[in-house]
């Protein structure tokens, strides 16, 4: 487990500041603790400070998940944000879209969103402006991409896609066995 370069660090910042902006520092210093991101095997985990001391005495063969894993790093070194980032980013979401109960199940299962599906999107939404997607009842689903802004989302017919599926909860069981 070790820090992030600073490569790695503009990656994962430009990746999070699509969802939520700049409230990325509202993520490192919180008032129970300062967090930070570390690296293990390929992936990115958000961890408190004193999680870190603790985990620094477990071997590295040993060490599973230190922390919370926020995503990974493909072998061409873009960042994938993982579906296990969603709690930490949906209350810092700058862009939401809420889904009606209808089309939930069809996201759930990684479908995008279409018009007709769309129960509201949040207003000066930008095309392909990272969004996180809630269903009516205000519970965090996952996330995704605007493929409309909001003014195109009004005037586009209801078979068209308003939000391109990035991650959502199901992959917990889609991918049980990959997820960590």
């Amino acid at each position: 487990m070790r820090p992030l370069t600073e490569a790695e660090t503009r990656a994962v910042f430009e990746k999070l500041g699509k969802y939520i902006g700049e409230n990325i520092q509202l993520l490192v210093d919180r008032p129970d603790g300062t967090y930070c991101f570390r690296l293990h095997r390929d992936r990115v985990y958000y961890l408190s400070e004193k999680l870190l001391k603790l985990a620094a005495s477990v071997p590295r063969d040993s060490l599973v998940a230190p922390g919370t894993c926020f995503g990974k790093f493909t072998k061409s070194q873009k960042f994938r944000l993982s579906v296990t980032a969603l709690d930490f980013l949906a209350p810092y979401a700058k862009y939401k879209v809420w889904v009606k109960p209808g089309s939930e199940q069809s996201f759930l299962y990684g479908n995008h969103v279409l018009k007709s599906g769309l129960g509201r999107i949040t207003e000066s939404t930008a095309q392909y402006q990272g969004v996180v997607v809630y269903s009516m009842a205000d519970v965090p689903l996952g996330f995704g991409v605007a493929a409309k802004s909001t003014q195109e989302c009004r005037k586009v017919d209801p078979l068209a896609i308003v939000v391109f599926h990035q991650a959502d909860v199901g992959e917990y069981v889609r991918n049980e066995d990959t997820l960590t």
